[in-house]
């Protein structure tokens, strides 16, 4: 499948109209014309605050969303884009599990609106769409909200900022944590793991078994699980093993991708699972070219860095692949409306440098004004507890509301006076300022 090159087309084909009637729909757009079904009033999933009222349903294009409205309800609606990508066939009890990680929007007297959305795997600008749409449901058959957030976390972040530059009238308020915000970048690394983990492993895949450019992920016909894959890890790496117990051989193999990569190493089967079935689900949907490369990379970082790069294998991007990928993921920082951002300082699944490429598009854009960037003192990637993001909320409202500009330091501050008996949970950091993204992931 191809990402969508436009997405009103895709839409459209989504939702069973011609492109001769779409065209006709154009000045209004045909999601307008889309006839959305009313939600069911169904039960809340454990964890969410007694007295919310919970609604599901399936939209017109075959996304799943939960709806949740809480018992004194703020009148704020917060639209929530999920991380990920789940790769497969989308299932309806994800909205669920978002919902109880993130139930202290609902506690904060926040209603909640989340999309399973309708494609699995690495399809951002038809993800965007669903959380436009899953919006308009709720406005449509549950309330009209006097405000409406929209929440991108991790690679939700990557939907969340595609969402606001295709809708923008949607959205009065961004908040974005632990954010995939810097674009195809982000994911260049997981070739270069791969293309590392190769030379020194020479195991995905063995020399007896059919070679592929490791830029495709994996060949789609190839029946490799990720238990298989994640055993071939710890073959090589001995990942598994107390530190005491590895080779030197498997002890200076993981250095040299921890020193080059600048990743820990706990995180290094985890990074090889994206870099090898996502990568496969990008190329998939990209019709079986690559958008990724790294044939112009100096790697730095080893014990003999001439030898890593003379020996490492290369590999070129498609040019049509990747202006394919970049259409479908990218932002470029016009956003209409106050954005926060906040990010772990030591997150080891999405880099915390990418904000840096966030503030950097907004100030080319002209938005810097509209950006105020908060940092974590976490590896967490997820979910940093419930004392963090009140503040977060709170912040941002009063930005909305009253054109109150919030700053690092005083989220921190109230983060900490919300709870006085917790203040150590309160973790931000408010002197950190990110490197460039160049100084992480190697530029190309």
């Amino acid at each position: 499948m191809l990402y969508p090159p436009i997405s009103f087309r895709s839409w459209c084909a989504a939702v069973g109209l011609s492109l001769s009637t779409a065209g006709l729909l154009f000045l209004t757009g045909c999601a307008s014309a889309a006839k959305e079904m009313p939600p069911a009033q169904l039960a809340c999933p454990e964890g969410v605050p007694a007295g919310t009222q919970c609604l599901r349903g399936q939209d017109s294009a075959g996304s799943h969303y939960l709806l949740a409205k809480p018992a004194l309800w703020s009148g704020v609606l917060v639209v929530h884009a999920h991380g990920g990508p789940a790769l497969g066939e989308p299932k309806a009890s994800r909205a669920d599990e978002d919902i109880k990680r993130w139930a202290i929007t609902l506690t904060e007297g926040h209603a909640w609106a989340g999309s399973v959305f309708r494609q699995g795997g690495f399809a951002v600008t038809t993800a965007a769409e669903d959380t436009e749409r899953v919006r308009r449901i709720f406005v449509d058959h549950v309330a009209k909200p006097q405000r409406i957030l929209l929440h991108g976390q991790s690679w939700g972040a990557m939907v969340a900022t595609r969402a606001a530059e295709m809708y923008p009238q949607s959205w009065e308020g961004i908040l974005l944590t632990s954010g995939v915000v810097a674009g195809p970048t982000t994911y260049d690394f997981r070739l270069d793991l791969r293309a590392i983990y190769q030379h020194l492993c020479k195991n995905h895949p063995r020399p007896d078994e059919p070679q592929y450019p490791l830029s495709l992920g994996l060949p789609v016909d190839n029946p490799m699980t990720a238990a298989e894959l994640n055993t071939r890890v710890n073959d090589c790496l001995g990942v598994r093993k107390p530190a005491a117990q590895r080779s030197p051989e498997q002890v200076q193999k993981i250095k040299t991708i921890v020193d080059v990569l600048k990743i820990p190493e706990s995180s290094i089967p985890g990074h090889m699972n994206w870099g090898t079935f996502t990568l496969r689900d990008v190329v998939t949907k990209s019709g079986g070219a690559s958008p990724f490369g790294n044939d112009t990379v100096k790697y730095r970082g080893s014990s003999n860095d001439a030898a890593l790069n003379a020996a490492v294998l290369r590999f070129k991007a498609d040019p049509q692949a990747s202006a394919r990928f970049d259409a479908d993921v990218n932002h470029r920082g016009r956003f209409k409306v106050p954005v926060l951002s906040a990010h772990g300082i030591r997150d080891s699944t999405v880099f915390v440098e990418g904000s840096d490429t966030l503030r950097l598009r907004m100030e080319a854009s002209g938005n810097d004004a509209r950006l105020v960037q908060t940092y974590v003192d976490s590896a967490e990637h997820s979910y940093w507890g419930d004392a963090m993001y009140p503040p977060l909320f709170e912040a941002l409202l009063a930005w909305v509301n009253q054109g109150t500009k919030p700053t690092p330091v005083g989220i921190a501050a109230r983060c900490a006076a919300l709870r006085p008996a917790q203040a150590s949970e309160c973790r931000f950091q408010t002197a950190y300022t990110p490197q460039p993204l160049a100084t992480r992931i190697a530029p190309r």
